[in-house]
């Protein structure tokens, strides 16, 4: 007696899913998985030990030997025809090993043996974060099982789950094998090897296994065919759930007539395959991240269906299947799996299969704490490739979300991740998606590489945007991705962020007239003052009589190289000797500074806005040299795509913006009205009418005052404030470190590490009072948990620290200040902590905090202040850090 059933995917391509029958014969099937084993439930114990042996043991017959012996055996899967019935007994060796074939692991613990991993997407979509944490969890417990056990069968296995016919398709499956591919997640054995060992690695193509097992399982009495039409089984859930129970198969065919199945079967009605769930049965499971899970299993499932009645398997059949007879050692996978394991976890007991270990990890969430999807943006790993991230960037993040590596270490290579990655550390707690983060770990790999490391990846940016012109020169190309690189290194984030910088500098955003300015915006309140209307009608006057400099158009890379030709990616500084085009312009600068009698950002800003129409960004003469490869006769750049706004219609526009700047805003205030103007004295906006300045003359400083040439962020940004330590002792385990109890005017007080015992005594410091920046966010330090920092003042070379000396009558908790600049209003509260941005605030500012020549701590030479006085320090002309 035959069962009749219909094949899928390989065979539905060849045969139009026609019906296969396969043998029920028990030669062949005793030939295949031996004599029957008897079947047991209960769970097999992870408890034996968590350490893999180093010299595992010899592995057993491969499946494919075996099975080559076999009738029907063809290019690595078994493939039933109705010929099947020949007698196979006379070629299979003893059940036992035969069994072990099938299944590789049967009779090891897993633990035992050299990790084989899997990954085992269905092809019905992209592949999205969640899908790829779970590939990389997979793939970095396989990498580190290669290293420690070479040239054994452990590795990284690619199985494709494509038994949804009706949404799998091969665009979907080809999408995710290369998002794989893009992260570096390379497989040792997957759907491009169908030959290797325990190939072939779509479901779809091992049907015959499926059915052969399905027989075996009907011979033993642990499945049966059941016969129920489909409006029988919706009634069957009417009337559960009018009772109040759960809806569930109620075993109508579980133990029917043999004489009524063989009619129903000879009569050719369909039916599909359930699985007989025992009596009284518990599947208990040890799962790595949510320790020992159990379910009543007769009390939660019914008798589950193994093969449809079109004869495709379901899910859960094939991947325990799946599992077994390739070997896989352990499962991580996504917790919304977790109840599949139930049903798995029977059908391996009752196939005498081994179970792989498994680790369940907790979904990822949005920012809203729902679970990600689209509506949270980008989730698919392609846009994240689209977007401009590392891949190296992805796999540090997608580690991270769900493990530690139990220190405070957020930055891996992926070599460093393949050492430290163990299952037992990952969490049972969700994990939050949070992009600005992402962002973060992608900007410290960036950091990490050269400009020649990267700008294959910018190009490709650049081409996303069709910024590059087809068949563009290639020494050209190769500039302007080498400038544009130069350009944005330091303020990357994302490689992304390159082509949109270039964007910006190669246009022109000042607005056609002074009343399209937004109100309130720094643009038009620089202009109030008065002095950008000089300014901008003086660069106009040099470019109309071509005295203004501009990039040498043999040599536009200048502004970018240093003496070695290797790139500069600091911004503030440039390339070039003295009769260069950067030298040219700062002695224009210089120039233009002595003849207006107009100095620092009152003169930087207005030529900004003039020559970029931006109020910020890199320095002026590296974004005139990129916009002047724009205008080259060979130039790589599409111009339409780039919005490339030209020098000279640049300088059209200037001059037209300039006719619209209303009088009184074409000659600069008086200094106390400038104060009314922005708000340094009295209130914000002063008299700005034509009688207050017509009389106003524009005399230059005795002292030039470094505010006026500061352009960092605002002092206001950092939080200094007084504090006392109460207690002080020394870090047991880094020799530079000091760990300090600090007051800082809070319910408690602030726990502090710093680097001062090589400087000073505990004696030193014990009770002092002391400056403390106080919006760093907590960190640990040699394990330490610091939330802050102690400034100090220091001599050149650094070797002498001192304290900074604070008031004896100042306060504990107030905050420190600067004598001219508002720290009262709402726009000069400080930054919030962040220990990665604040990081960036203060390494800007730092260098304008510098002691005098009397030891007094000052910001732009002017003093940190309490309410009690000026602070101050024994050492002279040092700085404060």
């Amino acid at each position: 007696m035959k069962l009749v059933m219909a094949s899928i995917a390989l065979l539905c391509a060849s045969v139009n899913r026609g019906a296969v029958a396969f043998t029920r014969s028990p030669q062949l099937r005793r030939a295949v998985l031996g004599s029957p084993s008897s079947l047991q439930f209960s769970t097999a114990s992870t408890a034996t030990g968590k350490r893999r042996r180093k010299n595992p043991r010899q592995d057993p017959t491969t499946l494919e030997r075996a099975a080559s012996r076999l009738p029907g055996y063809v290019d690595g899967a078994l493939k039933s025809t109705a010929e099947d019935t020949i007698e196979a007994s006379t070629q299979a060796s003893a059940s036992d090993e035969v069994e072990r074939s099938l299944f590789p692991n049967a009779g090891k613990n897993v633990l035992d043996i050299p990790p084989r991993m899997r990954f085992a997407p269905s092809p019905t979509g992209s592949l999205h974060v969640g899908g790829a944490r779970t590939a990389l969890y997979n793939w970095l417990v396989a990498k580190k099982g290669q290293l420690d056990h070479p040239n054994t069968e452990g590795g990284f296995v690619l199985r494709v789950e494509d038994t949804d016919l009706a949404r799998s398709t091969k665009e979907s499956e080809d999408s995710v094998l290369a998002d794989l591919s893009w992260l570096g997640l390379t497989w040792d054995e997957g759907p491009d090897m169908p030959l290797a060992k325990y190939g072939p690695y779509r479901q779809s193509e091992r049907s015959s296994l499926y059915s052969k097992l399905a027989q075996t399982l009907i011979d033993e009495g642990k499945a049966y065919p059941c016969f129920c039409t489909a409006e029988e089984l919706e009634e069957m859930k009417v009337r559960m759930e009018a009772e109040g129970i759960p809806p569930r198969y109620d075993g109508t065919w579980r133990d029917a007539d043999p004489a009524l199945v063989k009619e129903k079967m000879a009569a050719g009605d369909p039916y599909t395959v359930r699985f007989k769930v025992p009596d009284g049965v518990r599947v208990v499971i040890d799962d790595a991240v949510r320790g020992t899970v159990s379910w009543d299993a007769e009390a939660t499932v019914g008798d589950f269906i193994l093969l449809r009645s079109s004869g495709v398997p379901v899910y859960n059949f094939c991947v325990a299947v799946d599992d077994a007879s390739m070997g896989i050692t352990t499962v991580i996978r996504a917790e919304e799996h977790l109840t599949n394991t139930l049903r798995q976890g029977l059908i391996l007991d009752a196939l005498g299969a081994p179970r792989p270990r498994y680790a369940h990890c907790s979904l990822i969430l949005g920012e809203d704490k729902q679970k990600l999807s689209k509506r949270h943006g980008a989730t698919s790993c392609n846009q994240f490739r689209l977007d401009g991230f590392l891949p190296d960037a992805m796999v540090n993040y997608l580690a991270l979300l769900g493990w530690n590596d139990g220190t405070d270490n957020e930055i891996f290579t992926r070599d460093e991740l393949i050492e430290a990655f163990d299952v037992d550390r990952i969490v049972k707690s969700p994990s939050v998606f949070d992009m600005d983060k992402l962002k973060w770990v992608n900007s410290q790999h960036l950091k990490a590489m050269e400009v020649e490391e990267i700008q294959d990846l910018v190009e490709e940016q650049l081409n996303f945007l069709d910024m590059i012109k087809e068949g563009a020169d290639d020494s050209a190309k190769r500039d302007f991705v080498f400038a544009t690189t130069t350009l944005a290194k330091q303020m990357m984030e994302t490689l992304q962020d390159a082509a949109t910088n270039a964007r910006t500098v190669l246009g022109y955003n000042l607005p056609a007239t002074f009343g399209d300015l937004e109100d309130g915006g720094e643009a038009k309140e620089m202009i109030e003052l008065g002095n950008f209307y000089n300014i901008a009608t003086r660069v106009l006057e040099m470019h109309d009589s071509k005295s203004f400099p501009t990039p040498a158009a043999d040599n536009l890379l200048t502004a970018f190289v240093d003496g070695s030709n290797k790139a500069i990616v600091e911004d503030n500084d440039v390339g070039g000797d003295e009769t260069s085009y950067p030298q040219e312009y700062k002695a224009t600068m210089k120039s233009m500074a002595k003849d207006m009698k107009v100095k620092g950002k009152n003169l930087f800003h207005p030529v900004r806005l003039a020559l970029t129409g931006e109020m910020s960004g890199q320095d002026v003469t590296k974004q005139l040299s990129l916009l002047a490869m724009s205008e080259t006769d060979n130039s790589a750049i599409n111009a339409d795509s780039a919005g490339v706004v030209s020098f000279e219609t640049r300088m059209e526009r200037l001059r037209k913006f300039c006719e619209s700047i209303p009088e009184e805003f074409r000659v600069p205030m008086k200094k106390e009205d400038g104060k009314k103007a922005t708000g340094q004295d009295g209130e914000k906006g002063g008299n700005k009418t034509a009688a207050a300045v017509a009389d106003t003359t524009v005399a230059a400083p005795a002292v030039a005052d470094p505010l006026d040439v500061y352009e960092g962020p605002p002092i206001t940004a950092l939080d200094i404030r007084v504090g006392r330590i109460n207690k002080v002792w020394t870090h047991e385990e880094a020799d530079k470190l000091y760990c300090e109890e600090i007051d800082v005017g809070e319910d408690e007080p602030r726990l502090i590490a710093s680097g001062l015992r090589p400087y000073l005594s505990e004696e030193d410091l014990d009770g002092r009072m002391v400056l403390v920046l106080c919006n760093l966010k907590a960190r640990k330090l040699a394990g330490f948990p610091s939330h802050g920092m102690v400034l100090c003042a220091s001599n050149e070379d650094h070797s002498v620290v001192k304290l900074c000396s604070v008031p004896v009558d100042a306060k504990v908790g107030e905050r420190v200040t600067v004598p001219g600049i508002d720290f009262e209003s709402e726009e000069a509260a400080p930054f919030k902590e962040n220990k990665v941005g604040k990081k960036k605030v203060f390494e800007k500012i730092a260098p304008h905090l510098r002691t005098s020549e009397h030891g007094v701590p000052e910001f732009c030479g002017r003093p940190l202040m309490t309410s009690a006085g000026v602070c101050t320090s024994p050492i002279s002309d040092g700085s404060v850090s």
